[in-house]
């Protein structure tokens, strides 16, 4: 499983999402748009948000995670949510000496798939680490021949090297990264990646980011989750069959428990 950790955001979120809401529907001055905003007032002007479909105020606070043990197959995945700012750990600069890699729990369940993965991961490790050698090597040769010095010459042509070798790791390879993402692009992270019909990967990664801010912002994440939340399933035809099933879970917190 993914580890999932709230590494900051914006204090005092839904205040500040209240008062640029309150900016918009009232003559308040900027000096004086925190005044009289206690927690009754801005529930008031988060939910007159949310009957409004008013949704650019929230764009305000954002939230910064850092995310562990997950495959690369997850990194294509997630950086197609453009708005988000992502930091991810290079294959191109970082080598992989320790390999680690994620397996999908149905290979981990089946003892037969379970042998043969594992054998196909130590396979790419040790073609990975014979490129880089033989690679290492040949670089290294040509930048001394080059003038370069010693030292010089051992880093950059390393690097050189895993830059190419890299191009046999397998997409269960694991990496890390550092998110962000404001309110209003989690929101619509939710509703695409918390469904039963999202990977399981991302899906686990989803859910584990919306138990860590719903706590710091109650009323704006009060119903984020699948998009069978707020609507009809959005799948159409490609429903998972469970709307009613998947709805209490996320109304109830039961899903975020998991």
């Amino acid at each position: 499983m993914a580890k999932v950790t709230l590494i900051a955001h914006t204090p005092d979120p839904e205040k500040l999402v209240a008062a640029s809401a309150k900016l918009c529907y009232s003559p308040a001055t900027i000096s004086d748009l925190m005044d009289g905003l206690d927690e009754e007032k801005t529930t008031s002007f988060l939910n007159m948000l949310t009957d409004f479909g008013h949704q650019s105020p929230i764009e305000h606070i954002s939230f910064t995670f850092g995310i562990e043990e997950v495959s690369r197959t997850l990194l294509a995945q997630i950086t197609r949510h453009r708005i988000a700012s992502f930091s991810v750990q290079s294959q191109r600069y970082v080598k992989e000496k320790q390999f680690s890699f994620v397996t999908p729990p149905q290979i981990a369940e089946n003892e037969q798939a379970t042998e043969l993965y594992q054998k196909a991961m130590q396979s790419a490790h040790e073609t990975y680490m014979q490129l880089a050698d033989i690679l290492q090597k040949k670089n290294y040769q040509e930048m001394i021949a080059q003038g370069m010095d010693e030292k010089k010459a051992k880093s950059a042509s390393e690097k050189k090297a895993i830059e190419d070798a890299r191009f046999v790791l397998p997409n269960a390879c694991d990496t890390k990264m550092i998110l962000t993402m404001n309110a209003r692009s989690l929101l619509n992270f939710f509703h695409l990646r918390c469904c039963n019909r999202a990977q399981w990967e991302i899906r686990d990664v989803a859910t584990q980011m919306l138990k860590l801010v719903k706590p710091i912002a109650p009323t704006i994440f009060a119903k984020a989750g699948p998009g069978c939340l707020s609507g009809p399933c959005p799948e159409g035809k490609m429903t998972c069959g469970k709307m009613q099933e998947v709805r209490a879970s996320f109304l109830s917190g039961k899903a975020l428990e998991e």
